[in-house]
């Protein structure tokens, strides 16, 4: 099977914690049902969001991403094939910012836009990291 992973980020529009619910659900419906699996980093300034399987899916779910109110300024940070997938355990994995490591100043004052490639992969290998350590202990 062909999987890629695709790394976004969005502003969120009107975040609370009655809409990080909806979107959590509505993504791991999705998820499931189309073979997707990933990560989401949220804070009231930002989305991160990794997703992963295979490529028609993860293109379906970027463009209902791309389509949804709920997310404003969505920008593609990474796309590729890959060999095997980070969060294969979770539909969509929740880190309410706990990992981030940008600041909302570091955001605001462009953060995002200058990062690389790698510094995205980083952030959600460290990630998927942490998480299968807490899952053993």
């Amino acid at each position: 099977m062909d999987l890629i992973r695709i790394i976004y980020s969005s502003q969120p529009f009107g975040f609370d914690e009655s809409i990080l619910r909806n979107v959590l659900l509505d993504a791991r419906r999705w998820n499931e049902r189309s073979d997707v699996s990933g990560a989401l980093i949220c804070r009231h300034d930002i989305y991160l969001q990794y997703l992963e399987g295979p490529a028609k899916a993860v293109g379906d779910a970027f463009e209902r991403i791309r389509r949804d109110d709920r997310h404003i300024e969505v920008v593609m940070r990474v796309s590729e094939p890959v060999d095997a997938r980070l969060f294969g355990k979770w539909s969509m994995m929740h880190d309410p910012a706990r990992s981030w490591i940008w600041n909302e100043d570091d955001i605001a004052k462009g953060a995002l836009d200058n990062a690389s490639d790698d510094q995205f992969r980083k952030i959600f290998t460290d990630l998927a990291t942490q998480a299968a350590s807490s899952a053993a202990d």
